[in-house]
């Protein structure tokens, strides 16, 4: 089940991809440090970067996976080395966080990135992304509610006003098919 939490930290991942996707789209423009540190606290207010905290833990899973189905009789030392030198390389995750600050840095302004921050600091922000994605859900299980009986009303009346200018086809019989002649022997 997704909590709100997880769909405001989805917005905000996708909005993180698609700067890192569509970077030359974003301005060439030099970002002060002031609004670099409100950057960072927008992402952090958001947590802008958590969808991406699984990253790191899954590579190494995949790559222990490949490597023991590759040697087996080597699992405990496929698994110790490849956990250590996973936890070698967790330092880098800050280099997201860096690149994901200077991405809403050059997408925002200052002041919009502090009212993110305040906004999503506060009671009800925090309310938002942790209660959002339930009442997306319910939102969801709503429309598809409403869309089924529209479409049933749609199709019930748009068949009754169609029936008075198309001729219907005749009704189907409920008399069972005659049955094909015997084989002559």
């Amino acid at each position: 089940m997704m909590n709100i939490a997880g769909l405001g930290r989805f917005a905000a991942a996708t909005i993180v991809l698609s700067g890192l996707a569509f970077g030359s789209a974003v301005k060439a423009q030099e970002v002060s440090d002031e609004q670099l540190k409100a950057a960072r606290a927008a992402v952090t207010s958001i947590g802008a970067t958590a969808a991406f905290d699984n990253i790191l833990p899954g590579l190494a899973e995949r790559l222990k996976a490949g490597l023991i189905q590759d040697s087996p009789n080597y699992q405990d030392v496929i698994s110790s080395t490849v956990d250590a030198q996973a936890l070698a390389l967790a330092p880098r995750r800050g280099d997201l966080e860096k690149e994901a600050a200077l991405i809403y840095a050059k997408t925002f302004t200052l002041e919009e990135l502090k009212t993110i921050a305040d906004f999503y600091n506060s009671d009800v922000g925090k309310k938002l992304l942790r209660d959002g994605p339930v009442a997306l859900r319910e939102m969801g299980k709503a429309a598809d509610i409403w869309g089924q009986g529209i479409s049933r009303d749609l199709e019930k009346q748009s068949n009754a006003e169609l029936s008075k200018v198309i001729k219907a086809p005749p009704p189907a019989t409920d008399s069972p098919v005659a049955p094909a002649p015997a084989a002559q022997q």
